[in-house]
């Protein structure tokens, strides 16, 4: 989960430079008493701004989406969004060579700090209004979104899709439990009568989640690697007959292209079981989260496009396409 210092209109996707990196750092997570830093933390609507600044420079194409959500729900997943990049930055970012197991203590234990209603730092004081505001949301996910960095900081190697898909839940299938707290259901809509009791689309935000989060692992393959990570199961290189040396060494060849096809695949059928769950949320929230699929699913159709080199070639979906997504993900939401 890797903001933009200035407001975003649909067309401005341009990438920033120098990229803004939220100050979190292992060297800030001293958990001082509440009450000794609450003088210098900043007002409800500047701590907002500041989230928005993440995802806006960080996360651009779910920033569109969030655009059409109304300002409350908008507003909570920014605070969400924060929040899981700051725990991201512990493990990934500049910062994250000093970072331990108990750093990542320390991080669960600002999040208690945060649910009992005492921020920490300028970011809790809209995390701490969202949680307040949207009592839907548990701690949990976070701690288990938590769980998926010591996984990061104590292993590189994945041996099987188990394995992976559990550290995918972990960081990103949180993502869609966390969200879902703030969309909210249909609770008007009638449903045929074996469905009539279907409460929230648990399995459906998990499953985005983790679409979201396998795609990643793709398009970053080659960066992983530069870092000693590699995220696809090592069952599977042996089955398509890719050593692990030719991935160090980023070769693309027939088994690359074989092994990236089924990985693709995979995660297609993820996107495709999210967005069945998709005409239970509220009617407010499937327009955002239909653009939320339907863009960030563009970016394997670029892996494509580049012949599956993701060694070389970015991965990412132009500004074009991202502006003609959005009246297409209207179209789906109005008939889903």
């Amino acid at each position: 989960m890797n903001g933009n210092l200035h407001h975003i209109t649909l067309s401005g996707f341009e990438e920033l430079s120098p990229p803004f990196v939220p100050d979190v750092s292992p060297q800030m997570l001293q958990l001082p008493h509440p009450s000794v830093s609450s003088n210098r933390l900043p007002s409800l609507a500047e701590s907002y701004e500041l989230c928005r600044q993440v995802i806006a420079e960080c996360g651009k194409t779910f920033y569109l989406a969030t655009l059409l959500m109304s300002e409350p729900k908008r507003k909570a997943i920014w605070a969400i969004y924060a929040w899981c990049r700051n725990t991201d930055e512990l493990v990934d970012g500049a910062g994250a060579g000093d970072t331990t197991l108990e750093t990542l203590d320390h991080w669960e234990a600002q999040l208690k700090y945060a649910f009992a209603g005492k921020p920490i730092d300028k970011y809790d004081v809209a995390l701490v209004d969202t949680i307040q505001k949207f009592p839907d949301l548990q701690m949990q996910p976070f701690q288990d979104m938590i769980a998926g960095q010591r996984m990061d900081l104590c292993q590189s190697r994945y041996q099987n899709f188990e394995e992976l898909s559990l550290y995918c839940y972990r960081v990103a299938g949180t993502v869609g439990l966390l969200s879902n707290a703030i969309v909210g259901i249909d609770h008007q809509q009638s449903f045929p009568a074996w469905d009539a009791d279907r409460g929230a689309p648990i399995e459906e935000a998990v499953a985005l989640g983790i679409a979201k989060q396998l795609t990643n692992i793709l398009r970053d393959v080659g960066e992983d690697v530069q870092r000693g990570r590699i995220y696809l199961p090592l069952d599977e290189l042996a089955a398509f007959n890719y050593t692990e040396e030719e991935l160090i060494r980023g070769v693309v060849n027939r088994q690359w292209r074989e092994l990236m096809k089924f990985q693709i695949d995979r995660a297609r059928r993820y996107y495709r079981e999210a967005e069945s769950g998709i005409t239970y949320l509220s009617p407010d929230a499937r327009w955002p989260v239909w653009a939320a699929l339907m863009l960030y699913q563009q970016i394997l159709d670029s892996i494509e496009r580049n012949d599956y080199n993701v060694f070389d070639k970015r991965a990412y979906v132009t500004t074009s396409r991202k502006l003609l997504g959005v009246p297409q993900s209207w179209l789906r939401a109005q008939i889903s």
